[in-house]
């Protein structure tokens, strides 16, 4: 036998005992395997028609389609039939991303950071959250307040409702009010450090009026704050 023969001899011996060792480790098929799984298949599994349907695990259906159910989340912040429930839908087919509850969520932070911003003189801060005009207002404000010499101490303690009151679209602005009512510690010192306003001790009760507004054809997801008033 030539040494070509006895390397192809030594090769097909080596095949047929890793074919052994693989069988004997995979297991054979017997016609009765589960299928792969296929992670983007329905979740709902079909009874299959002569199958055992007793090993079929079929998982509950959603009771509404993900666009039933955004209007399901709008009638939970407004009342259906009313016209500020008909404005949100209005926004909502303008504006697929628009989420009520996330809406809310985002604008009771942005009040937080707006409030405790102004009262700390961030003028950065109210930038990125407010429009040209009213930063303008609160920026006037804080000048006016450092030129007097001036300090406010304030603790913000929470907000213990916030609702939206009003809604539209005008041209491709989305504007929306709420009604947030907060509880805050402040207290103002002139610049011989004699209070002149507030109570450091007391907690106080604020009621604000804020309108955010948000440009839909635009890219950014952020909604600035374009009107306030305090509801007396």
């Amino acid at each position: 036998m030539g040494s070509n023969d006895f390397i192809t001899l030594f090769f097909l011996v080596a095949a047929v005992l890793i074919f052994l060792q693989l069988r004997s480790v995979l297991g054979r098929r017997t016609g009765n395997e589960k299928p792969p799984f296929d992670p983007y298949s329905p979740r709902d599994v079909a009874k299959n028609p002569g199958g055992d349907d007793s090993k079929v695990v079929t998982l509950p259906r959603r009771d509404a389609s993900d666009d039933e159910q955004r209007y399901v989340d709008i009638d939970a912040v407004a009342k259906p039939d009313t016209p500020l429930n008909a404005a949100l839908r209005e926004i909502l087919r303008a504006d697929p991303s628009f989420r009520p509850r996330d809406f809310l969520n985002g604008a009771r932070m942005a009040y937080e950071m707006v409030v405790m911003a102004f009262a700390d003189g961030d003028r950065k801060t109210l930038k990125g959250l407010l429009s040209k005009e009213v930063y303008e207002g609160f920026d006037a404000a804080i000048s006016e307040r450092e030129a007097r010499g001036e300090v406010v101490k304030s603790t913000f303690v929470g907000i213990d409702k916030s609702d939206i009151t009003h809604a539209a679209i005008k041209d491709s602005e989305t504007q929306i009010t709420i009604r947030i009512v907060s509880q805050l510690i402040s207290a103002t010192y002139d610049k011989a450090g004699t209070l002149i306003d507030g109570d450091q001790e007391t907690v106080a009760e604020v009621t604000d009026i804020w309108t955010f507004a948000r440009d839909i054809r635009s890219r950014d997801p952020n909604w600035k704050l374009v009107a306030t008033e305090s509801e007396q």
